[in-house]
């Protein structure tokens, strides 16, 4: 087991301007539909004794979601999927970090969505760390993952043809984030 090399003790502070939360689902059996969220806060606390004992802690404004399609966001907002009234982020607390390969290692979590809390894990890539031009410290990180929406009680159901659904249960997620070391 190798972790990365860089020395990333400390705590990291998500930089919301320049992260990404995205995912993809499969629309009507032959496409996919993307969208984005907005990250409302992230903290990555990386202990002395290094990168796989850090915990990582996101918290992701469900209001916010964009699909290029005003009917399309509403809907994902209603009860049908997200339900943002009354749920109105969705959230990511890590319990672990394994697999480390270089610069790749996977985190677990719980991630809850609506009023489900699940176990998932994050396949991520270190992208590396720097000082920017501005002397902050930063450091960027890729991850990906996928879900089962039914199991988050996002359970909407509409089909065509011979049992073609509008939308599949399975719903890809990739994070692109950037961190900035707290003074």
């Amino acid at each position: 087991m190798s972790t990365p090399t860089t020395t990333l003790t400390g705590t990291w502070i998500g930089d919301t301007v320049h992260s990404d939360v995205s995912f993809k689902v499969r629309h009507m059996a032959v496409g996919k539909a993307k969208g984005t969220f907005e990250l409302e806060s992230a903290t990555l606390v990386v202990p002395e004794s290094g990168l796989a004992d850090a915990t990582v802690t996101a918290v992701i404004d469900a209001a916010s979601v964009e699909t290029k399609q005003e009917q399309r966001n509403e809907h994902v907002k209603s009860p049908d999927f997200l339900h943002v009234e009354q749920y109105p982020s969705l959230k990511f607390v890590s319990t672990g970090i394994k697999n480390f390969d270089g610069d790749e290692f996977v985190v677990v979590g719980d991630l809850t969505i609506r009023d489900v809390t699940k176990s998932v894990e994050l396949a991520v890539e270190f992208l590396g760390a720097t000082t920017d031009a501005y002397g902050a410290e930063r450091a960027g990180f890729t991850a990906t993952t996928s879900i089962s929406r039914k199991e988050f009680n996002v359970s909407f159901e509409a089909a065509f043809g011979a049992g073609n659904a509008v939308v599949s249960d399975k719903v890809e997620i990739s994070l692109e984030l950037e961190f900035t070391k707290s003074a």
